[in-house]
C-alpha cells in the first residue's frame, strides 16, 4: 500500500481519488509546522483515508480538524508539497514520464515494458507494485482486458494542417470533436463506459449503451468521443456533453458516440496493428458511428477536409500517422491535433495571490471584457469574463507582484482589485455558456500569451466579441 501511495502523491492523484479539499480549506489553515521530519507515508495516507471518508453533518469541522492535525505533523517543506498534491498542482503529465522512468530503473525493467504495463492497468501504482514486487514475466503478462479501461492515447499539437501532415507522412484526418473523450467496453450483453480519467459512467449514458450492443461483436474496446448535438444535427456546446456526465438531471440532453479507434474485437487485440488495419476493422464493427475522416497524403485535401471539419461547427481535425500504433497516454507525433488558436486582448480586473511554488507571488489573472454599451454599468467599463495563471513563467509573475499593488483600488477574495489599465494577449480553446460571471460567458482553457503594453484598455475586446465565440 506505501507504493500505490508513494505513487499517487507523486503525481498528485492519491489512490482515494477525490479528497473534498479545495483551497477555501487550505487557506483557512494557521497550524504551526512540525520543525523535524517524523511524518510517514502511512501517516499521510491514513489522514488521506480519513479525509476521503468525511460525510454527514459536521463534516466541515471533521475536515478542518484533520486538515490543522495534518498540517501540524508536517514540516513547512513537506506541508507545501502535500498542498499542491491535495490541490492537484503538481506538474502530473511531466512527472507521470518521470515516475515510469523511475519504476523501469528501480525494477530493472525495460522502460517500453513498463510504459506498456501502465498503458493496460491504467494505474501507474498498481503497474509499480507488479514491477518491484513480481517476477519479470509479471509485467510482460499484463494485457488488454475487456472491463479495465487503459490509459488513451493522446494527440501533440500544431499550428497548421500542412505542419502536421509533414510529421506524420501519409495519414487519416479526421474530424477534431468539441466532446468528451469515452472508451467503451463490451463483453456479450454488458456494456461499460469510461471517461478520459477512466472513471465508470455507464449509467449516466444509456444511450451509448445501447448503440454498442447493438453492434455485430462479442466483445470489444473502442475509443471515442461523445458530444450533445442540437435539432440540425449541429454540435451543442461543450458544457451541454459534460451536463451528462455529473448530473441525472441532465438525462433530457442525448449524446452521439462518435468512435476512431478500435483496440480488441472478437477476442483479437489490435494494439500493435497500424491505424489503417484498425481503421478498417472499425467500419466493420461500428459503420455509421465512426468519425468522420479521410486517408490522404495531399496538403490540398487535408486542408479542404479541415474546412469542412470547421464548417460544421467542430474544433478542427487530428491527423494521424496511417502506420500508428496505439501507445497510451503519451502524446507524440503519431496523432497531431490541429485546431485555430483564439487569441483575445483583455483587461485585468484581479488578481490572486499564488499557492505552491506561486506562494508570496501575484498570480491568478481576472480577466475583463469591454462592456461599450454599459450593460453592466457605465458605458466604456469591463465585465469579468474569467481567471487564469496557466502560460505565467517566473519573471512574468515576479513583474505581475511589484506591477499589480500601484494599481490596487480594493481587495477580491484571496487577493486586490486593480485599475483596468494592463491589458493581456490570452489564448483560449473557446468559450462556454456560464451563469459564474454576469457576462453570461466563460473562457475555455485560457492561458497568458503576454502583456501588451502598446495597448490601451479601449483596445481591448468587447463582451460582444467573447458572445460572438459561442457555439450552440
Amino acid at each position: 500500500d506505501d507504493l500505490r501511495a508513494v505513487v499517487g502523491m507523486l503525481i498528485a492523484a492519491p489512490r482515494q481519488g477525490r479528497l473534498g479539499v479545495g483551497w477555501r480549506s487550505i487557506r483557512s489553515r494557521a497550524a504551526a509546522h512540525a520543525e523535524v521530519a517524523t511524518l510517514t507515508v502511512g501517516d499521510v495516507d491514513a489522514a488521506f483515508e480519513r479525509l476521503a471518508g468525511l460525510a454527514g453533518d459536521g463534516v466541515g469541522a471533521r475536515r478542518a480538524a484533520e486538515l490543522d492535525a495534518l498540517a501540524a505533523s508536517a514540516t513547512a517543506a513537506e506541508w507545501d508539497f502535500l498542498v499542491r498534491v491535495i490541490l492537484g498542482e503538481l506538474r502530473t503529465g511531466a512527472l507521470q514520464g518521470v515516475v515510469v522512468d523511475a519504476i523501469a530503473a528501480a525494477a530493472d525493467r525495460s522502460l517500453a515494458a513498463v510504459r506498456r504495463a501502465a498503458m493496460l492497468t491504467g494505474d501507474l501504482g498498481e503497474t509499480a507494485v507488479i514491477a518491484l514486487s513480481g517476477n519479470a514475466s509479471d509485467l510482460d503478462a499484463v494485457a488488454l482486458e475487456v472491463g479495465r479501461p487503459v490509459l488513451p492515447m493522446l494527440a501533440g499539437s500544431a499550428q497548421t494542417v500542412l505542419e502536421a501532415l509533414a510529421a506524420t507522412g501519409p495519414a487519416v484526418v479526421e474530424y477534431k470533436l468539441d466532446g468528451a473523450r469515452i472508451q467503451v467496453h463490451r463483453r456479450g450483453e454488458d456494456v461499460r463506459v469510461y471517461t478520459r480519467g477512466l472513471a465508470d459512467i455507464t449509467h449516466r449514458v444509456p444511450e451509448i449503451v445501447e448503440v454498442v450492443r447493438a453492434m455485430p461483436v462479442d466483445d470489444a474496446i473502442l475509443d471515442g468521443e461523445t458530444l450533445a448535438l442540437d435539432e440540425d444535427g449541429g454540435p451543442r456546446p461543450f458544457q451541454d456533453t459534460m451536463a451528462r456526465f455529473g448530473s441525472e438531471a441532465a438525462a433530457q440532453i442525448a449524446l452521439r458516440p462518435w468512435f476512431f479507434d478500435v483496440l480488441r474485437v472478437d477476442g483479437r487485440d489490435l494494439l500493435d496493428e497500424p491505424l489503417t488495419t484498425r481503421r478498417d476493422t472499425l467500419a466493420r464493427v461500428a459503420g455509421p458511428w465512426c468519425v468522420p475522416g479521410v486517408v490522404t497524403d495531399d496538403d490540398d485535401i487535408a486542408v479542404r477536409f479541415s474546412e469542412k471539419a470547421l464548417a460544421a461547427g467542430h474544433e478542427g481535425v487530428v491527423v494521424k500517422a496511417a502506420g500508428s500504433l496505439y501507445s497510451a497516454g503519451r502524446r507524440g507525433s503519431g496523432w497531431i491535433k490541429v485546431k485555430p488558436v483564439i487569441t483575445l486582448d483583455l483587461a485585468v480586473l484581479g488578481i490572486e495571490w499564488g499557492s505552491g511554488r506561486r506562494a508570496g507571488m501575484l498570480s491568478n489573472l481576472h480577466l475583463g471584457a469591454r462592456d461599450d454599451d454599459g450593460e453592466f454599468g457605465a458605458p466604456g467599463g469591463f465585465v469579468m469574463v474569467g481567471k487564469t495563471f496557466k502560460g505565467l513563467t517566473d519573471d512574468l509573475l515576479r513583474w505581475q507582484t511589484t506591477h499589480f499593488p500601484e494599481l490596487a483600488t480594493g481587495e477580491v477574495p484571496g487577493g486586490i482589485a486593480v485599475r483596468p489599465e494592463t491589458v493581456v494577449e490570452i489564448a483560449i480553446d473557446g468559450v462556454q455558456r456560464s451563469q459564474r460571471y454576469p457576462g453570461g460567458v466563460a473562457l475555455r482553457f485560457a492561458r497568458v500569451r503576454g502583456y501588451r503594453p502598446d495597448k490601451s484598455p479601449a483596445d481591448t475586446d468587447t463582451i460582444a466579441t467573447v458572445r460572438a465565440l459561442l457555439r450552440g
